[in-house]
């Protein structure tokens, strides 16, 4: 009944380039796998807060293509929150979704991801929208940012991470509170359906936010990590280069929030935007 979910996970060249396996699918769950490998990870060998997002959209668009149908489509995640509970270090980790409602065009879904002891490293809810065919809504167009491209001292070196490396992100700004990252179209960010998947649209989000959080602390020996991300996916993402741009609108101490927007670089329309929730502990 849904080998057509089966053959989106397993012929998307981002979820294949992450390593994803798709192990149960019908219309009310979802498991998924992710062996480590460190083309997944952040120094430390700690699997980047992306991959998590990741896990968590790839599975609950699994439930929702499965209890729709593969007539349905396309879709898209019309509202996405992650909350970051641990660190998975060195280890596979694995996603089950649970369908929570099925409507007439969305369905919202539960996602548990955990570590290979059981112990969960993110928790997220998602509300994923099916189309049924209709036309793509018009998108409004970011205002962008200031135009300076300044990397500062940490921005040369986000690009070589293991993870960003994979994703071929290119920082262009990263000074006084703001963040300016393009992620190049390619294989390894890629959907089936010929757009860019979702996942790397989130992973993108993610490390926007981050780095708009680092703007403002700078550089430092510092404890840093993600605690929550929210998402809006507006349309399902075509694919192109994309640039997010990155603020941190408010900091509580060590805690800052960054509103980000994921473009086309084409024309500037936002396919995706979001707040990531940061902690740097100075």
């Amino acid at each position: 009944m849904a080998d057509f979910v089966s053959e989106w996970v397993a012929k998307s060249g981002y979820t294949a380039a992450l390593g994803v396996e798709l192990e149960i699918i019908d219309a009310e769950t979802a498991l998924l796998r992710l062996p480590f490998g460190e083309q997944n990870c952040n120094p430390g060998k700690a699997l980047h807060g992306g991959c998590a997002a990741s896990l968590a959209v790839t599975g609950a668009h699994a439930v929702t293509r499965a209890a729709l149908g593969a007539e349905s489509g396309p879709w898209h995640t019309a509202a996405l929150q992650v909350n970051y509970l641990a660190a998975a270090i060195d280890e596979d980790v694995t996603a089950r979704a649970v369908l929570l409602r099925r409507g007439k065009e969305m369905c919202f879904v539960e996602v548990d991801v955990s570590r290979e002891d059981g112990k969960p490293i993110a928790h997220a809810t998602a509300a994923v929208r099916a189309r049924f065919g209709a036309p793509p809504a018009e998108l409004y167009r970011s205002a962008g940012d200031h135009g300076r491209s300044d990397p500062g001292q940490m921005g040369p070196h986000i690009g070589k991470m293991p993870f960003t490396a994979a994703r071929g992100f290119v920082v262009e700004h990263m000074t006084g509170g703001t963040s300016r990252i393009v992620m190049p179209a390619r294989a390894a960010n890629a959907d089936a359906s010929g757009g860019t998947h979702e996942g790397a649209v989130l992973a993108l989000l993610d490390t926007t936010g981050a780095m708009a959080a680092w703007a403002t602390t700078g550089p430092g020996p510092y404890k840093a990590s993600t605690p929550a991300l929210q998402a809006q996916i507006l349309a399902p993402p075509e694919g192109g280069d994309l640039v997010a741009y990155g603020r941190c609108v408010q900091r509580d101490t060590e805690l800052l929030w960054s509103e980000v927007e994921v473009t086309s670089a084409a024309d500037r329309r936002v396919l995706a935007r979001g707040t990531v929730v940061y902690r740097i502990v100075t």
